[in-house]
């Protein structure tokens, strides 16, 4: 092998079936060599990884970075900034900002902040909408990574049953998969306004406004009119147990539905949301202690399929009022996944070869990027992270990258961290320092 432009040497390299002690040879952004020491050409540049472990790239499904339209709360520099710190170096972005991509014309408008501003690669949802069925091909032609509804109430509205049946009908003709939001709106605004009339202002009342049965009916609508329309659909941010055998069914009867939950789903519980309060608002809500337990083991009997964070960030003023109908929905993630996750590796409750499969691997596939992503192996891209197992640290909201520094794992003590990340064989990150430049990023499709 002739020389080549980077080598991450003498690492302990998580590959599908175990963990191998192997270094990575870098040219023009892709991997071109897996090998040891012995056979290792020139490099321009090599960086040392003896005694850490190397992990594909993390790809997160789900972020919202809030521009164009809300950018005092997170902008494309911040979020991607953030998500390098926490390892990820491809993030997948929601519709919900304003204009939404929902069209054409605002497909592009997001483009183009994101061509300027990213430091990791990206995919881009386009908005499956009430009103917007004509606008899907458009969307499609020009490279959404698939489409997102709302079922759910929600700022920008929700769909009917008869959109939203045409729209997976579309959806199915195009080639894309629809992501839900899936709850039922219509018993989450009555039960609403139920309590908001009985003088309910407290956390634990946004949990009562959201009652299992939402999900569990959405996600089994969701998935008979995807399965009479033939298309592929993935159900995001899954908080309730009691979807999973819903869920498990389909699998099991060729459905091709996919599911993804979040760390704070499987690390919190209402009895934390009623000791912090309206910091750990969050839609769909942190549910009662045993969902938890099951969502862990759906993870790992692989009804859940892959983990998200759910990035929504927001002002301390938005996260902090005293009324929960008042603060907003939603937090950071993208710094503290990580963090948590190999918290868990540390503690014995998983391994890093699930964690690398739920967080690398699996979103990669779904979402059409694996081998390119997701992968250490010879063709792929060189996004590359080197992790610190021994890594002691305490989440401060302060410290965040985000321009958001409100967080429910504020003061919670983590073990391991990525230490540095590399986006086709870029260093963007290393040693917590950003070395990156905006606009390294791009489009994936």
């Amino acid at each position: 092998m002739d020389g080549v432009d980077l080598i991450v040497r003498g690492g302990m390299v998580v590959v599908p079936g175990g963990i191998v002690r192997a270094s990575l040879a870098v040219r023009d952004g892709v991997i071109v060599g897996v090998s040891d020491d012995d056979a290792l050409p020139r490099a321009r540049e090599i960086i040392d990884a003896s005694g850490r472990h190397v992990i594909p790239g993390i790809v997160d499904p789900h972020v919202h970075f809030r521009s164009p339209g809300f950018e005092y709360k997170e902008d494309w520099a911040t979020g991607t900034s953030a998500a390098a710190f926490g390892g990820v170096t491809t993030v997948l972005e929601m519709p919900n900002s304003d204009p939404p991509t929902a069209t054409a014309e605002g497909l592009r408008v997001k483009q183009a902040i994101a061509a300027r501003d990213a430091y990791v690669d990206y995919g881009l949802y386009g908005m499956l909408g009430q009103g917007n069925l004509d606008a899907l091909a458009d969307l499609a032609r020009d490279g959404v990574i698939g489409l997102k509804c709302f079922m759910g109430n929600n700022p920008i509205g929700h769909l009917d049953d008869g959109a939203l049946l045409e729209g997976f009908e579309i959806a199915a003709r195009l080639g894309l998969r629809v992501a839900v939001h899936a709850e039922n709106a219509t018993i989450i605004e009555r039960r609403v306004a139920r309590l908001r009339a009985a003088g309910r202002q407290d956390p634990p009342a946004h949990l009562e406004s959201r009652p299992s049965v939402c999900a569990v009916d959405a996600v089994g609508r969701a998935i008979t009119f995807a399965e009479a329309a033939g298309s592929r659909l993935h159900i995001t941010h899954e908080s309730c147990k009691d979807t999973l055998p819903v869920i498990r069914s389909a699998k099991a009867r060729g459905v091709d539905v996919t599911a993804e939950t979040c760390p704070h789903y499987l690390l919190l519980s209402a009895d934390d949301v009623a000791r912090r309060g309206p910091v750990l608002r969050v839609n769909p809500p942190i549910r009662e202690v045993g969902h938890a337990e099951g969502l862990w083991a759906g993870l790992t009997d692989g009804t859940i399929d892959m983990l998200a964070t759910d990035h929504a960030p927001h002002t301390p003023e938005e996260k902090t009022g005293r009324n929960i109908w008042e603060c907003w929905s939603g937090f950071g993630g993208l710094e503290t996944a990580a963090p948590l996750m190999l918290t868990e590796v540390h503690r014995g409750r998983i391994t890093l070869e699930q964690y690398v499969e739920w967080a690398c691997r699996a979103p990669a596939r779904v979402w059409g990027l694996y081998p390119r992503k997701g992968a250490l192996q010879v063709g792929a891209d060189a996004d590359i992270v080197i992790l610190d197992l021994d890594a002691d640290d305490i989440i401060r909201g302060d410290r965040l990258r985000s321009k958001s520094k409100i967080t429910p794992f504020e003061g919670m003590r983590t073990r391991g961290r990525a230490v540095c990340t590399i986006v086709r064989g870029r260093v963007v990150m290393r040693d917590g320092i950003l070395e990156g430049r905006p606009g390294w990023g791009r489009m994936v499709t």
